[in-house]
């Protein structure tokens, strides 16, 4: 009898941006479902995972590294500053990953009350459409949204090419998202 993997695809994802906006908070978040309410500075790389069934059942593993695979590019809507250097963040992930990493982008603290928010949804929205992306919302669907556009890379390199179950991730062009 074939033993079926609890998953389909195993996608993997690296969280990036200045310090104490939140990326360890949107690991511990997506994969543990609970709020990390004191964290310590990241030292070296944090890891976790999180399975994700998307509508038409497939089921995807996300491994999600906290510091190529996906990237997601994470501010703080509350600190300025560091939606500032977003910009530098994206350079960094261009000039290392690979020209067809898909990018995410996403405002963390967004649930906090606008009185403390210092950059808009709205501004946010026009930095990532500025770049190419699309935009989202919550945690758990900006993962979900970046997963299913590699999945459907997936699906066309298959289609493209009837060879094993070798396939280029790579193969099309880059795609951003955003939420927040």
């Amino acid at each position: 009898m074939a033993h079926r993997l609890a998953w389909d695809y195993i996608l993997k994802f690296i969280i990036i941006g200045d310090a104490s906006v939140g990326k360890s908070s949107l690991l511990v978040r997506l994969t543990e479902d609970r709020f990390l309410v004191h964290s310590d500075t990241t030292i070296g790389i944090e890891f976790g995972s999180h399975i994700v069934t998307l509508p038409k059942g497939e089921r995807l593993k996300l491994q999600i590294w906290d510091t190529a695979g996906s990237c997601l590019i994470v501010y703080d809507v509350t600190q300025r500053e560091t939606f500032d250097h977003v910009e530098t963040w994206l350079q960094d992930v261009r000039e290392q990953a690979d020209e067809h990493a898909i990018i995410a982008l996403v405002g963390n603290m967004a649930d906090l009350p606008s009185t403390e928010r210092r950059v808009s949804t709205d501004e946010g929205a026009a930095w990532a459409h500025e770049h190419g992306a699309k935009t989202g919302q919550n945690v758990p669907t900006v993962f979900e949204t970046v997963a299913q556009h590699i999945l459907e890379q997936l699906r066309t390199q298959r289609q493209e090419t009837d060879r094993d179950d070798r396939v280029d991730l790579f193969a099309r062009t880059s795609t951003s998202s955003c939420c927040g």
